[in-house]
């Protein structure tokens, strides 16, 4: 019975990110763009497994992947070698990424790159990254000087790769690395340093593509995104999906197995967890592959092919002006909707003591989403190069940096990911690459980029946050801001 609850729980929380697209969807094709009606099928189906999936894959992850990571993470520490650590942190990054569905989806949409190479060249990124973390480098620097150097066509490719690979895989693991590395130190600063990590990680994919970006160059071939105009009744519409079903089995096996094979042994040599526990998180990869294959079936079958018609639909003559309202109606809704942000808003009012309501953050982070869904559609009517608005964007949020408490400055940062959930990768990175192709633009340079811009816009709304309540409590008085604990930091961020 309780379990039960819980997947009812996690199904609901699926269903209110996944419906609000799907009814703006719908009502933009009932009345304003005509869709062929397979298609349109094929795309409500595709939802359908999208919530599926996404309930499924958050319980096994709550089940398994995060209890992995707090007891990996405790494991390694106890042993006091850093060299240790640094070798583990590297193989538990690249191991977890593999399998983050935001990353597997952007994969398949990048022309001209091996999937494999880029998956693997993301996901040693986040290893290495994870582990020069413990060591406390700052590296923005070196990302904004390689990038003179990069392709244009793979520097949007490159950013938008460091948005989609922190999620529900890697942050609890990432975290729990933290606050054991941080337990072993005793100065004042050790818990505030154990923040920070995941914003740091989301640095590696980026230049590791850009290094991908000397050996591969940018448009050679075509997007793996296809609409099919041959859809015509329900059997061809259960013929494309369970034609898809034998080759995602494969793929989220393939990408599951390290993180299981690491696991296993750690269980054998140091966890030795007891029977019941360890049935539980095995179950939990259960769940988690079960959810995996539904949502990378429903995105790949049906989700994703309408997103890319609409936008092509959208960009016909004077409706190519509607492009930026309508992204920016997606944007509010579906960061409204995103359960992780509602958790972060809660979080953000107990920080701030009050000062900063949910209600208020919630609109912050609505505007923000909203405004870097509709910057993405200009640039791809406009074909504005991405660097116009990360170089001001990152100066801009390196500067309130100064300006505000570091608690906020570490969870602005942290919370780009949350932010760049698994609608924008699925919906609305299509929905700019179809409207791309049809205006004639450059997909790789114009279209592309849409999730670096969500995952930048966070940066500067929390620390805005953050810079009315250090007003507020100048002129009111309000209590200094609480320091964490590491399990209050465990706590926020393994939901997140």
């Amino acid at each position: 019975m309780y379990i039960r609850n819980i997947i009812k729980e996690k199904l609901r929380e699926a269903m209110a990110s996944v419906l609000p697209i799907t009814v703006i969807v719908a009502l933009l094709c009932f009345a304003l763009i005509p869709m062929d009606s397979g298609l349109m099928l094929s795309f409500l189906v595709g939802a359908g497994l999208l919530v599926l999936g996404m309930g499924f894959f958050t319980l096994g992850a709550e089940m398994s992947m995060s209890r992995i990571g707090n007891l990996i993470g405790a494991g390694i520490t106890k042993t006091r070698r850093l060299w240790l650590i640094v070798v583990l942190s590297l193989a538990l990054g690249a191991a977890v990424t593999v399998a983050e569905p935001d990353l597997q989806v952007l994969a398949t949409y990048v022309p001209g790159i091996d999937k494999g190479a880029l998956v693997a060249a993301v996901s040693l990124g986040v290893g290495a990254f994870l582990a020069l973390c413990m060591l406390r480098i700052l590296f923005y620097a070196l990302v904004f000087g390689l990038a003179c150097f990069t392709e244009p066509g793979l520097l949007s490719i490159a950013f938008d790769s460091g948005g989609v690979t922190t999620g529900p895989m890697t942050v609890p693991f990432i975290m729990a690395l933290g606050v054991g590395v941080a337990s072993i130190r005793s100065d004042e600063n050790a818990r505030e340093d154990s923040f920070g990590l995941v914003a740091l990680c989301s640095i590696g994919p980026i230049l590791a593509v850009m290094v991908l970006s000397f050996i591969y160059s940018a448009g050679e071939g075509e997007s793996a995104i296809t609409v099919s105009g041959s859809v015509a009744t329900t059997v061809d519409i259960g013929r494309d999906y369970l034609a898809s079903i034998p080759h995602q089995l494969l793929e989220v096996a393939q990408a599951l197995l390290p993180i299981a094979a690491i696991f296993l042994l750690f269980q054998l040599f140091s966890l030795k967890l007891q029977r019941r526990s360890l049935l539980s998180i095995l179950i939990g990869f259960a769940y988690t592959y079960l959810g995996l294959v539904l949502f990378m079936t429903g995105v790949n079958a049906g989700f994703s092919p309408l997103g890319y018609a609409l936008g092509e639909h959208l960009s016909r003559g004077a409706l190519k002006y509607l492009l930026p309202p309508i992204a920016m109606l997606m944007g509010w809704y579906i960061i409204s909707a995103e359960p992780a942000v509602h958790i972060l808003n809660k979080q953000v009012e107990e920080l701030s003591a009050g000062a900063i309501s949910q209600r208020a953050m919630g609109l912050c982070l609505s505007v923000a989403i909203s405004l870097a869904y509709g910057i993405a559609m200009l640039r791809v009517i406009w074909g504005i190069p991405i660097m116009y608005f990360l170089i001001p964007g990152y100066l801009l949020a390196l500067g309130l940096s100064f300006m505000v408490p570091r608690s906020f400055t570490a969870i602005a940062f942290d919370s780009g990911g949350v932010a760049s959930g698994p609608l924008t990768a699925t919906f609305m990175l299509p929905f700019a690459m179809g409207a791309c192709r049809a205006l004639g633009g450059e997909v790789m340079t114009d279209a592309f980029g849409l999730v670096a811009l969500v995952a930048l816009m966070p940066l500067i709304s929390v620390q805005a946050m953050g810079g009315l309540y250090t007003l507020r409590t100048r002129r009111r008085a309000v209590p200094a801001v609480p320091e964490f604990g590491d399990n209050e930091i465990i706590e926020l961020w393994e939901v997140c």
